[in-house]
């Protein structure tokens, strides 16, 4: 089946009308959120401005009970028990972890999440017609992995010692088959796997230490969760990173090959929730998959590393930061 493109092009003036008039007059939907962050950043009220869009208002016709449990995974099943209770008509998670824990408090209530590989971490069992009750967006991020590890040794000339940062929570990344990537450019591979976010300081310091003049870092959710502390670290060490959404670059990340977390999250999945809200079977609402990745290179962070990035590559890039 051919992937469906995620962004519209349908405006807010056209669509919106139509939105409040599909609601069930009377009725209160309640979406339950169970993310990493609390619902004031960025992101977050941007995804609920996206039901306000489409007709479905706090206060009004919409109720949200929104859980961040933050760096502290240890939150996740306790949060995810209450959101059951509360009860709620459809669940959105992020992440892994987050969608096993509302998979385990309940079998009935749809679950809308986005997590690196839904099908591959046993999430869902088919991305087409998913049974069961969950269903979502698939961010592709292993899939990515090798990819980001090469864009980052051509981006980094003289580049021989790699280290690579993994989130022990999230499914296990192809690590052979990118250490053997890296031996083919003559590039020694260290990774370090990382539990929790206070784990993440040392690491860092300690791939220097070996030699490391670059890190890879996969996607997980305390990897995300202190993205900051990722790039002060780096920044201070002179590290350049490689990221796995181009809003990190944005953000002062040397570098970030991927889709785009804001389109995936903000766009594709309120337009799952609502469906799920309107009646329709977790099983007719397919996992969504990104088509369109980008390279993002912040030249601001590299001078400032000292990095001259080849001129092949940054003619390449989707985007440059100056």
């Amino acid at each position: 089946m051919k992937r469906r493109e995620f962004i519209t092009a349908l405006g807010v003036a056209a669509t919106w009308p139509f939105a409040a008039r599909a609601q069930q007059a009377g009725r209160t939907y309640r979406l339950g959120a169970l993310v990493g962050h609390p619902r004031d950043v960025p992101v977050n009220v941007a995804f609920l401005e996206e039901f306000r869009r489409r007709g479905f208002i706090e206060g009004q016709n919409l109720a949200v009970e929104w859980r961040a449990f933050g760096k502290d995974l240890d939150r996740v099943s306790q949060y995810a028990a209450e959101l059951t209770s509360a009860p709620v008509d459809v669940i959105a998670t992020a992440g892994e972890e987050a969608t096993r824990a509302a998979q385990q408090a309940t079998k009935t209530i749809p679950i809308v999440a986005i997590a690196d590989d839904l099908l591959g971490a046993g999430l869902v069992q088919s991305l087409a017609r998913p049974e069961g009750n969950t269903t979502g967006v698939n961010f592709l991020a292993f899939d990515l992995d090798g990819k980001r590890q090469d864009l980052l040794i051509e981006a980094v000339p003289g580049l021989r010692r790699l280290a690579a940062l993994a989130d022990v929570n999230s499914t296990a990344a192809k690590l052979d088959a990118l250490q053997e990537a890296a031996r083919a450019h003559n590039v020694e591979l260290s990774t370090y796997r990382i539990v929790k976010g206070e784990e993440i300081a040392p690491a860092i310091d300690a791939a220097h230490a070996s030699g490391a003049t670059a890190l890879n870092i996969f996607t997980g959710l305390v990897l995300w969760a202190n993205r900051q502390l990722i790039m002060d670290c780096a920044a201070a060490l002179h590290l350049p990173t490689m990221h796995g959404t181009p809003e990190e670059a944005e953000e002062g990340a040397f570098a970030a090959y991927g889709p785009r977390l804001g389109g995936l999250f903000v766009d594709v999945m309120p337009q799952q929730i609502i469906k799920l809200f309107r009646g329709a079977k977790v099983a007719d609402v397919p996992v969504e998959q990104p088509t369109k990745f980008e390279l993002v290179i912040n030249l601001k962070t590299a001078k400032a590393m000292g990095v001259t990035v080849p001129e092949a590559l940054l003619v390449r890039a989707d985007k440059l930061i100056e």
